[in-house]
């Protein structure tokens, strides 16, 4: 399973990377997402937007980006483990 993570915590970066692989997730994590998403986000199977780090500007030109390809889109107002661990149970039928 593929997972975008949006927004975060830049000193979380691989802590985030790890759960995923915990999760038999492929994961790509933009904290501070630069210049246009175009072309780098891909086909992702789930998106988590950890909305309180990133702005509604990033958040709605990502939607737009992964329109019509089937991704499930998850938010979160919080950028912890805890959260970004409760999505991924949710999606996958592994548990770490």
């Amino acid at each position: 399973m593929s997972v975008v993570i949006l927004g975060g915590n830049e000193c979380m970066e691989r802590q985030y990377k790890d759960l995923c692989k915990e999760y038999s997730c492929k994961a790509k994590v933009f904290i501070k997402p630069s210049g246009s998403l175009k072309n780098k986000l891909g086909r992702p199977h789930l998106m988590i937007c950890f909305t309180g780090a990133l702005s509604h500007k990033v958040l709605k030109n990502a939607q737009n980006e992964i329109r019509g390809c089937g991704t499930q889109v998850e938010h979160s107002k919080t950028a912890s483990m805890a959260a970004l661990r409760s999505i991924l149970e949710k999606y996958t039928a592994v548990s770490a």
